[in-house]
């Protein structure tokens, strides 16, 4: 069996990491895991509190997703896109009916997603702008790369043209300076201003997550997506939602958007579609665009479109979500969980904000609560988030933090007891965290001043 050193060298001298310089990347060599757990090669139980990339909802080899695919493995691995398989046709009806939308064409993952579902847009409305928001994330691919607002778009700009940002439903950090008892949505308003200055006639879509996630798990006010759908009507716009880390369960129903009782035009998925157990993304569109390519060309395509194998997972993994009733244990920890990050916030002079939807959470951290000075800069770290970062690492916790953030994603089936643990080294860490607070803002030693000086 090769060993831990050989495995990770072999990652580091033959493979490139995503999103990193080389020279830094310090892979954990995993070797398996069980439920909320995964095991490195070293023997340690590490708590999967981010469910790796926010996807692995239903928790590490669960056996009912993984005879499926061993099943369709048996039967057929591979079809192309012009062909009808029964997998393909079970999880398309699957997705019609919890979203309440018409068809869906089969990506291998959210970036491509969200790229057919900007090119769906622009072919059904004959516009070629698309509004996104600053604070989001709709993936790597050029496209979607540029339609984010993510720093991380900065290296591949100029990218594609016709992308117009928008700010966000951001209330912690409002960017029209309001408060809760000023606010008259602005964070909408603005945008049917940005149409207008655009030219409604130039748009063809708004495109948002349904929570942002990557980018500060942003919830919005009750009010805003139905205001939004309004805004969208008014002006023959369409809206989609990417629900690639939102959806699925992750809030407690299929989509963050049922939340707040609309309807999208598009829907994008991904992540917790097989909760990855296999590469698959779906482009879900209404009735109204599904009628348009009955007789106009769907001028898009993709190997492997449709795989037989991604489909039988993903219909697997969506039986696990009814069958197990996870989101039911979604609403009830989620409400538990909530309560625990508003007792850090409350507890710790680092915790300036929480917002939190089911089990898709996230503490925003700063140096100072009045002037909400944040814990690190927007696209960088500080020696704070470092520490703590190290200190859950050392204790076998798994976490996604970014920034001045700290998320708290597990897999829908962790229990209560699992929870806790998890939650109970995040205070750990955010009692280091205002250890160093405290010191930088102690005052200054100076000697006293002597009479006869």
């Amino acid at each position: 069996m090769t060993g831990t050193d050989d495995v990770i060298r072999d990652n580091r001298d033959y493979t490139l990491f995503s999103w990193s310089v080389q020279s830094a990347a310090h892979p954990i060599h995993m070797t398996g895991g069980q439920g909320v757990w995964f095991f490195d090669g070293e023997g340690n139980r590490w708590l999967d509190f981010s469910s790796q990339l926010i996807n692995l909802n239903v928790g590490h080899q669960h056996p009912r997703v993984i005879e499926a695919i061993k099943k369709q493995v048996d039967e057929l691995c591979f079809a192309g896109p012009g062909f009808a398989t029964a997998p393909r046709g079970e999880l398309g009806r699957k997705l019609a009916e919890v979203t309440g939308l018409a068809k869906s064409f089969f990506t291998l993952g959210g970036a491509e997603a969200n790229e057919n579902a900007m090119k769906i847009a622009r072919l059904v409305t004959g516009r070629d702008k698309i509004i996104t928001r600053y604070r989001s994330y709709h993936g790597a691919t050029m496209g979607a790369m540029t339609a984010s607002g993510d720093p991380r778009r900065w290296a591949v700009e100029p990218g594609v043209p016709n992308v117009v940002r928008v700010f966000d439903p951001y209330c912690y950090r409002c960017p029209f300076g309001k408060t809760p008892d000023s606010c008259r949505r602005e964070c909408v308003s603005h945008i049917e201003e940005v149409i207008q200055m655009e030219g409604p006639h130039t748009i063809a879509a708004i495109m948002v997550e349904g929570i942002t996630g990557s980018n500060g798990l942003l919830v919005p006010p009750d009010d805003y997506y139905p205001r939004l759908r309004a805004l969208c009507d008014r002006y023959g716009i369409l809206l989609i939602d990417d629900e690639v880390m939102s959806g699925f369960g992750r809030t407690g129903t299929w989509l963050a958007t049922q939340h707040y009782g609309i309807r999208p035009d598009i829907v994008t998925c991904a992540k917790g579609l097989t909760s990855g157990y296999m590469p698959l993304g779906a482009v879900i569109v209404s009735d109204e665009i599904a009628r348009y390519f009955e007789t106009n060309m769907l001028w898009g395509g993709l190997t492997y479109s449709g795989h037989p194998v991604s489909c039988a997972a993903a219909v697997a993994n969506l039986a696990v979500y009814e069958e197990e009733r996870l989101f039911e244990n979604v609403v009830t920890l989620g409400e538990h969980l909530r309560a625990r990050l508003e007792s850090m916030r409350d507890r710790f002079r680092c915790v300036g904000d929480v917002r939190s939807k089911g089990l898709f959470s996230v503490l925003e951290l700063v140096k100072d609560k009045e002037t909400k000075e944040p814990l690190a800069p927007f696209g960088g770290t500080s020696p704070e988030m470092a520490r703590l970062t190290a200190h859950l690492k050392s204790r076998h916790v798994y976490a996604f933090s970014r920034f001045n953030m700290l998320w708290c994603c597990p897999p829908l089936i962790i229990t209560k007891e699992e929870l806790d643990l998890g939650l109970d080294v995040y205070e750990e860490a955010l009692a280091l965290v205002d250890e160093m607070i405290a010191g930088e803002q102690a005052p200054a030693f100076s000697l006293p001043i002597s009479a006869g000086s």
